[in-house]
């Protein structure tokens, strides 16, 4: 089946969407999306596990119901997690739009989709972890820039030929220093 990425994600969220109310117990994360001026657009989306760091270790809790999920992701050296920034989540910085990129005054003024601000209008986060070892429902990961007990969405493989260009690739003056 020829079926491209941007079709994948699409249908994904609308089956998330089309969940039935209360179908993932207390782990539903709210996220609300304005679609057009005026009109307002709801998505459901449901934690699928929590961070979890205790000294060094940091580990990538899956619920049990998505336990099985986890099967191959033993064979990738690293992974993306996407994470809700749950402890970041107030109006005034959903409506910041511009920040000093990682906080430096030095940086330029700059929009938050084109740097890695924690405030945004939707709060979800990424995350490229080297993946440590897995477990039936746990990622054992390197590192994570996120709090313990973060809600996590979603996780998925990091492949080389997909998520790394070669060419054409450039950045702005502010972050090559």
């Amino acid at each position: 089946m020829n079926i491209s990425r941007r079709d994948l994600v699409l249908k994904s969220v609308g089956m998330v969407a089309c969940a039935p109310v209360g179908a993932f117990g207390p782990n539903l994360v709210k996220a609300e999306t304005v679609e057009k001026e005026g009109a307002k657009m709801f998505f459901k989306l449901y934690s699928v596990g929590r961070v979890q760091k205790k000294d060094k270790s940091v580990t990538l809790r899956i619920f049990d119901r998505y336990a099985d999920a986890l099967k191959g992701l033993d064979g990738f050296s690293h992974v993306w997690v996407l994470y809700w920034f749950d402890k970041n989540d107030t109006t005034r910085k959903r409506n910041i739009l511009q920040v000093h990129p990682r906080g430096n005054r030095e940086n330029p003024l700059t929009g938050v989709f084109a740097c890695r601000s924690p405030v945004r209008p939707n709060l979800i986060a990424l995350s490229l972890c080297r993946i440590l070892s897995v477990k039936t429902g746990v990622v054992q990961v390197d590192k994570i820039d996120a709090f313990d007990d973060t809600p996590i969405l979603d996780l998925k493989p990091y492949i080389a030929g997909i998520d790394s260009p070669t060419k054409g690739v450039h950045l702005p003056d502010w972050l090559k220093k």
